[in-house]
Formats: structure tokens, sequence, C-alpha cells
């Protein structure tokens, strides 16, 4: 039987397969969300979620219109502070995965949230950190959840916003930080990180993309296996979850 879903639910499964029971979960805004909820609600029910504004495992009415919506908070095992958060529990290294998106990142994880640039000199400031420095910093590893353009993974991002593996190698052990990125995820293809060079590895392939749509839509090369598997696709179980429990109103998944 095929079974439909879209490039944000491929992605959403992804991340939510990456996710481990009982590990502590720092979740940011958007498909993480609905990626950290699904794999709470199937695979990794001991898992304890994280919103950096002080909430910790909400049982959500529905996904809201954002994390400060209360909504997004009911039932929540605790509600609290930025402080408790990021202070109190990721930077004491309890936070096992930080679960960001970007609007930038290069071929070592690091992230951009702060400004673009254009070759023309001219800059768009945008949202900026929030908690995403502190996550990216101090979490014990940190998954990537991102559209798949080339004006997306630049070989030279505008601002280093959340450190990956900052210039590869040791560098990051260097500047004194832990962890560092795991995967990234796209809408066309998985990514890992290899373990000498910190650059950054095709682990898997979405269907319907080919290793061409893969490269010609990136402004650098990763490095590339000889053999690339495709991506398993959603079940039918996960995908019921999401649209019906999750996001029905599809606020993330468009």
């Amino acid at each position: 039987m095929v079974i439909d879903y879209s490039p944000n639910e491929l992605m959403a499964v992804a991340g939510a397969r990456e996710l481990r029971d009982s590990q502590v979960v720092a979740v940011g805004l958007g498909l993480p969300v609905v990626a950290s909820f699904l794999a709470k609600k199937t695979h990794a029910p001991n898992m304890t979620i994280l919103f950096e504004l002080g909430v910790i495992d909400p049982e959500p009415v529905d996904c809201g219109v954002g994390l400060a919506d209360p909504r997004v908070w009911y039932r929540a095992k605790v509600l609290s502070s930025f402080v408790d958060i990021l202070g109190s529990v990721l930077h004491r290294g309890r936070v096992d995965v930080g679960f960001l998106g970007g609007l930038e990142s290069d071929e070592y994880g690091n992230l951009n949230t702060t400004l673009l640039g254009d070759p023309k000199g001219q800059f768009k400031h945008m949202v900026g950190s929030g908690g995403a420095n502190d996550i990216a910093s101090n979490a014990k590893s940190t998954i990537i959840i991102m559209r798949h353009e080339a004006r997306k993974l630049r070989k030279t991002i505008s601002f280093i916003t959340s450190p990956g593996y900052l210039h590869g190698n040791d560098s990051r052990k260097q500047a004194g930080l832990c962890g560092g990125p795991s995967r990234v995820i796209t809408d066309k293809a998985i990514f890992g990180f290899d373990p000498d060079s910190k650059k950054i590895v095709l682990l898997s392939i979405h269907p319907g993309n080919t290793l061409e749509d893969v490269v010609n839509t990136m402004d650098f090369e990763p490095i590339i296996p000889e053999k690339i598997p495709f991506t398993e696709p959603p079940s039918a179980e996960q995908l019921q979850i999401i649209r019906e429990e999750i996001d029905p109103g599809k606020m993330y998944l468009g």
C-alpha cells in the first residue's frame, strides 16, 4: 500500500526516529515540536521535553501559535522560567539532545538565525538566538532540521548564532564546548558528521529525490559514501498521530 505524505511529515518522522526513551530533549520552535511529541507518543514515552521559556513535559491541547501559547503548556509537569531551563538544567549538562531549526547552516553544522547578508553588503536582521546558542553550546548532541536549499546550506554563513563544529577537527573542543551536531535533517536528505574532520556526511536520500537533487541544491559538497540508502517513509500510524493528535491544524506542517 502506498501512503501519501508531505516532505514536512517525513522530516518530522525522521527527527522523531533520532530520539530515544529517557532522554532529556530541549525543543526549539517548528518541526522539532512535532518530531518530539511524535517520539514521546510512540517509542519514547519516558523522554523529557523542555521548552526554553520554562515548560517541562506538557500535554498540549494543540500546537497553538507558538511555544508561548498556553495551549501548548497544558498539564506541564513544571511551569518555570528561562533561568531554570537554561541555567539549572542545560548549563549543568543535563540535556541529552538539543533540537533546533535554522536559517543557514554550513558544512560543520554552524547555525545562523541572526542575520542574512548578500554580496552587496546588505544585511537583514532576523530573530536572533533566543536559547539556541545555549542549547547548541551545552547539549550533549544537537539535531538540526531545515529546508534544503543552496541559500540555506552555505559554504560560508553570514553569522554563527549557534556553534556546530566551528572550523572542523577539534576546534569545538578547543573552544571549550561539549557535544556537537549529530544530524541535519532536510526535506531532501539526512546528514551526519564525519568523526574526524567533522564535515557533513550524506546518510540517506528521501524517496523521490536523487543524489543530483541533493548535491546540486547545496553551496558545498558533502562527504558522499559509496552506498546511500533511501530514508524510510513514515508509517500509517505515525502519520495518523501527527495529523490527528499533534498538529491537526497544520500549524507547523503547512
